[in-house]
C-alpha cells in the first residue's frame, strides 16, 4: 500500500547481481599503458550507464551485461554515476607481476546540488595479451557482499508558510484525511463497486474513479479525495469504514484558513504532474508535492526547500545484527515563507460579500499610502479563475477617470462646460448615454457635472481635445498597461491594455472605457488608489519578491514578474501631479454628492470619493453589461465589479457600501 499523503519517506531497493561477472576489456597489450586504457574504457562504460560497446569473456553477452547493469542502477531513475580513473598499482602479492593490477575507481552521484562521492577498487588482470576485469559488488560499492542492497530514501523538506499583512498565517500545514480504496483489503470482483460507492459517498466521478482503481497495481492505495480533517469535514469515518477497501489516511496539507479563501491567488498544492517534473530540470520527481497554481507554483523553490537524502547499506539476509551502513545523508532544508500582504479580515469580507453573485465578480482592496493589497477576492461564479487580478474586461465609465486626466492636460477644469446630447455620432457609429440618465443633467453642464452623472455624449464630444496617445499615456500616469518593467507586483496579473493608435470610432469608444480598452479589476483598485494618494501607486501583492521566482505557472504573455500588459508601445507617461489628483478627487466626491454613487453618502469612517462604471459586451440584444465601481475612503481605495451585473451603481454599489461599512467594523 502507498504510504499516505506526503510521503514523507519513499524506499528504492537496488538489488546487485548475485552472481560475479568477467568483464573483458579489449585492449592492445602494452604494458602499464594497456591496463591504464582498459580501466579508462571501464570507468567511461560505467559513466554513460552503457556497456553494450564492450566485449565480455565465459560466454557473457554484452546485452545481459547491459542488462544487468541497467537494472542495478534503475532504481535511482535519471541519477548516473560520474566514474573517474585515479591511481593503478600493481597487484600488491604479484609485484613482480605486471599482469595483475588494482585500479581506484572514483564516484560521484549528484542528487540535485548536493553529491554522494567515494572510492572503489577495480581488479584488473591480462591473459593472453587482453585485459579484463573482475565485477564484484565491492567494485560498486566497498564493502558490500553478495545481496546487499542500497536504500535510497528521500525526506519531504518543511514547506514555508504564507503570510499575510503584519505576519499573519495564511496557509500552514493543517490536518486532511486522504480517502481512497486499499485494494489490499478488498476483492478484485468487490474492487469497482467499492471504488463507485466511495465516490458517490465523497462526490467525485464514480465510472472514473473505479476505472483508477481497476489500472492500478495489486498493492496500492488509490486516492479519491483529501477532505481537510476538522470539524466541518461531512463525510464521517463510519461511512468510510462501511464500505469494503475504503480508508481513510490522516495527513498533513499546506492549506489556507478555508477551501475558498484567497484560492485563486494563493494557489494549490499538490503532486508533481509529468509536465512539472519534465520542466524542472531535476528539481522535482514523481511523487513530491509541488505547487500546482498561484503563489504557491510561482514560488514554489522558495517555498518547497531541498528534501533530505539518506542511502544506507540493507544487508542481505534480513536478520542480519547491528544497524544498517549509512553511506550517505544530506539533510533536508526547510523552505523559506512568502511574506505577502493580503489581510485576512480584509479579504474574509470581500469573499463573504461576493458569496451570493451569480455572474464571476471581484473585490480588490489597495492601501494607498503603501501600495499594499489587501484584498483580491473571486467570487464563487468565478470558478477559481482568478478573475481578480487576471481578468480583461472593458472599465466602462470607471474609465472616464483617466479620460479626465487626458483632458485637464488639456487645458479644461473640472468647471468647464461641455455638451451632454441624447446622442452623439463619431467615425460613423452612434453613441448614446446609459438608459435612465437624467435629463435634468443634459444640456451644457459642466465637465465635474458630466463625471457625476457620466455623460457618455459629452466625453466623446471632447474626443478631438485628446489624441488616443494622449490617453494611453493618462492610463500610465495612474497605472494602467505599464506591464512587468514598472511593477513589483509580485504575482501574475494583467496591468491592462489602452492602445495607443486606433479609428475615429475606436478613439471615441475609448474616451467611455469601451472599444479596446481592457482592464483587470486590481488596476481600476489601483487608479482610485493613486488619485487618492495624489500620485500613481505602485501596487505589490508580495512583500520582498525573489529575483527569479519559480515560472512553473507562467502563462504565455506574461513578463518575468508575471504581469501582461498592452500590445502596443506606451509612451513615456508624465507623472500624477498633486494639482491633477485633486481636481479628480474634487470629481470624484461629485459622484458621490450628487452623482450616482449616493449610496457611499454619511458612511462611517469619513468622505468617499467614487467613480461609476457600465461596460457593454457581448452580442446580445440589448447587450449585457459589466457592473464597476471605484472609490477611495481614508487609506484604502476599493474595486468591486460583477462581469453581468447591469448599472455600475445599482449592483457594485451596495457591495461598496457593506464594503467599507465592513472595514469600520473590522
Amino acid at each position: 500500500m502507498r504510504k499516505s499523503g506526503l510521503r514523507k519517506f519513499k524506499t528504492l531497493a537496488l538489488a546487485l547481481p548475485v552472481a560475479l561477472l568477467a568483464l573483458t576489456l579489449t585492449s592492445c597489450d602494452g604494458g602499464d599503458d594497456g591496463a591504464k586504457d582498459a580501466a579508462q574504457k571501464l570507468a567511461e562504460a560505467l559513466s554513460s550507464g552503457n556497456l553494450s560497446s564492450l566485449s565480455f569473456a565465459n560466454s557473457v553477452s554484452a546485452e545481459t551485461a547491459n542488462t544487468s547493469f541497467t537494472e542495478l542502477i534503475k532504481p535511482l531513475g535519471e541519477v548516473k554515476p560520474k566514474v573517474s580513473l585515479g591511481e593503478i598499482q600493481v597487484d600488491k602479492d604479484n609485484k613482480d607481476n605486471k599482469d595483475k593490477i588494482s585500479a581506484t575507481l572514483s564516484y560521484e552521484w549528484s542528487f540535485g546540488k548536493e553529491s554522494w562521492k567515494y572510492n572503489s577498487t577495480a581488479s584488473l588482470s591480462k591473459t593472453d595479451k587482453t585485459w579484463s576485469t573482475l565485477w564484484t559488488p565491492e567494485l560498486i560499492v566497498p564493502g558490500f557482499q553478495e545481496g546487499d542492497v542500497l536504500q535510497l530514501q528521500t525526506t519531504a523538506a518543511p514547506r514555508g508558510k504564507i503570510l499575510g499583512d503584519g505576519g499573519q498565517v495564511l496557509v500552514q500545514d493543517r490536518p486532511v484525511l486522504l480517502i481512497g480504496i486499499d485494494k489490499t483489503k478488498v476483492n478484485t470482483a468487490g474492487q469497482p463497486s467499492s471504488a463507485k460507492a466511495l465516490a458517490t459517498l465523497v462526490g467525485v466521478d464514480p465510472a472514473a474513479f473505479a476505472s483508477q482503481v481497476q489500472a492500478a497495481g495489486p498493492q496500492a492505495f488509490v486516492q479519491a479525495i483529501s477532505l481537510r480533517d476538522d470539524a466541518n469535514r461531512t463525510v464521517t469515518d463510519a461511512q468510510i469504514a462501511a464500505i469494503p477497501g475504503a480508508v481513510g489516511l490522516k495527513d498533513t496539507l499546506p492549506l489556507a484558513p478555508t477551501r475558498s479563501f484567497a484560492r485563486p491567488v494563493l494557489g494549490t498544492v499538490g503532486e508533481a504532474t509529468k509536465e512539472l517534473i519534465e520542466k524542472s530540470d531535476g528539481r522535482l520527481k514523481a511523487g513530491d508535492l509541488t505547487g500546482l497554481s498561484g503563489l504557491q507554483a510561482q514560488y514554489d523553490e522558495q517555498l518547497s526547500g531541498t528534501s533530505g537524502i539518506e542511502i544506507v547499506e540493507k544487508p542481505a539476509k534480513a536478520d542480519a545484527a547491528g544497524t544498517p551502513r549509512v553511506l550517505f545523508t544530506v539533510n533536508a532544508k526547510a523552505g523559506s515563507d512568502l511574506k505577502t500582504t493580503l489581510s485576512l479580515k480584509t479579504q474574509n469580507l470581500a469573499e463573504s460579500l461576493l458569496s451570493d453573485t451569480t455572474s464571476p465578480s471581484a473585490i480588490v482592496a489597495i492601501k494607498p499610502s503603501t501600495g499594499a493589497v489587501l484584498a483580491a477576492a473571486s467570487g464563487p461564479a468565478s470558478n477559481g479563475y482568478n478573475t481578480a487580478l487576471l481578468g480583461q474586461y472593458a472599465p466602462g465609465s470607471t474609465f472616464k477617470t483617466i479620460t479626465s486626466l487626458a483632458l485637464l492636460r488639456n487645458g479644461l477644469t473640472p468647471d468647464s462646460t461641455v455638451p451632454c446630447t441624447p446622442s452623439i455620432a463619431a467615425g460613423g457609429t452612434t453613441f448614446k448615454n446609459a438608459p435612465g440618465y437624467p435629463e435634468s443633467s443634459t444640456g451644457q453642464i459642466t465637465l465635474r457635472d458630466a463625471f457625476a452623472h457620466s455623460c457618455n455624449t459629452a466625453f466623446i464630444s471632447q474626443a478631438g481635445k485628446v489624441s488616443q496617445a494622449q490617453l494611453a499615456e493618462a492610463a500610465a500616469s495612474l497605472g494602467i498597461g505599464t506591464g512587468g518593467a514598472e511593477t513589483e507586483f509580485g504575482a501574475e496579473n494583467f496591468s491592462g491594455n489602452v492602445p495607443a493608435s486606433g479609428t475615429d470610432a475606436e478613439h471615441a469608444a475609448s474616451m467611455i472605457g469601451q472599444g479596446k480598452v481592457l482592464v483587470s479589476p486590481w488596476t481600476m483598485a489601483n487608479v482610485a488608489a493613486s488619485v487618492s494618494h495624489g500620485s500613481k501607486v505602485q501596487a505589490k501583492l508580495v512583500q520582498a519578491t525573489p529575483s527569479t521566482p519559480s515560472t512553473a505557472s507562467a502563462s504565455s504573455g506574461t513578463s518575468s514578474t508575471g504581469s501582461a500588459s498592452t500590445t502596443d508601445s506606451v509612451p513615456s507617461s508624465p507623472p500624477l501631479t498633486t494639482a491633477e489628483a485633486a481636481k479628480l478627487k474634487d470629481m470624484m466626491s461629485a459622484v458621490v454628492t450628487s452623482g450616482h454613487a449616493a449610496v457611499l453618502q454619511n458612511l462611517p469612517g469619513g468622505a468617499v470619493i467614487a467613480k461609476t462604471g457600465t461596460a457593454e459586451y457581448g452580442n446580445d440584444n440589448p447587450p449585457k453589461t459589466h457592473s464597476w465601481m471605484i472609490a477611495a475612503q481614508g487609506d484604502i481605495a476599493v474595486v468591486v465589479f460583477v462581469e453581468d451585473g447591469g448599472l455600475g451603481a445599482g449592483t457594485a454599489g451596495p457591495i461598496m457600501a457593506d464594503f467599507l461599512n465592513g472595514l469600520i467594523g473590522k
